[in-house]
């Protein structure tokens, strides 16, 4: 079995190793590539804990600051792990959604202790925002990178999809679905979808990249890559 992976480089490094371990030969076609935004130290005066809807958010912040004794709260497991291997000690994984973050958030924390911290891109998915100023707590939103989308679809995945060399494509958000759709109908690709299988990490993501003529749409049942590996096991 051969698939696309269209994650950007960074975070589709596990992803790899763990399509590998399957028997599944990936390859990569990265139709996002994040821009990290240089800056002063960030000021983190009243804020009581982090949360993370991203991993590139907490490398971002790495990049910015220091400090590793806030507590984090991750959007998932694979934001979570990211966190961990960058110094960070006390985390936890919402193991879900942003609606699942914000949810953890507060139950975790106490309005009256601070703001809560969230370093993104400029491109925000989700309304975490809304959701925590609701609940009363003093939100800070940080943009620090920003996810650029392909002008092309790559060359690997162009050339392959027209030949039949690939049995699915993975993506992981709707960005990158609606990138993915946009460059392959630009590329006069609907035809060779017929045989490949989308492999989608939600319901979100699956609606982005529905109205192309694939195989089969396959979402995860949660939002995480261990559910979206799943899909394979069961294929």
């Amino acid at each position: 079995m051969r698939v696309l992976v269209t994650r950007p480089k960074d975070d589709a490094a596990p992803l790899m190793t763990e399509l590998k371990a399957r028997g599944i030969d990936a390859v990569l076609a990265p139709l996002l590539t994040i821009n990290f935004f240089d800056g002063s130290l960030l000021d983190l005066s009243g804020v009581q804990a982090l949360l993370m809807s991203s991993a590139n958010g907490v490398r971002a912040f790495a990049g910015r600051s220091g400090k590793r004794a806030l507590p984090l709260v991750a959007v998932g497991d694979a934001t979570a792990r990211v966190a961990k291997e960058l110094g960070f000690g006390d985390v936890a994984s919402a193991t879900g959604d942003v609606d699942d973050l914000a949810r953890l958030a507060t139950e975790k924390f106490d309005q009256k202790d601070g703001a809560l911290l969230h370093p993104v891109g400029t491109n925000v998915a989700g309304d975490l925002a809304r959701q925590l100023r609701k609940a009363g707590f003093n939100y800070r939103r940080e943009e620090l990178y920003e996810a650029e989308t392909a002008e092309r679809l790559p060359v690997v995945a162009c050339e392959g999809l027209r030949n039949g060399d690939y049995d699915g494509v993975l993506i992981y958000s709707p960005r990158t679905g609606r990138t993915f759709k946009r460059l392959a109908e630009a590329e006069g690709l609907g035809n060779c979808l017929a045989s490949v299988r989308a492999y989608c990490l939600s319901k979100n993501v699956a609606e982005a990249v529905s109205g192309l003529a694939w195989a089969s749409i396959l979402t995860a049942d949660r939002p995480e890559q261990v559910a979206l590996l799943t899909l394979f096991d069961e294929t």
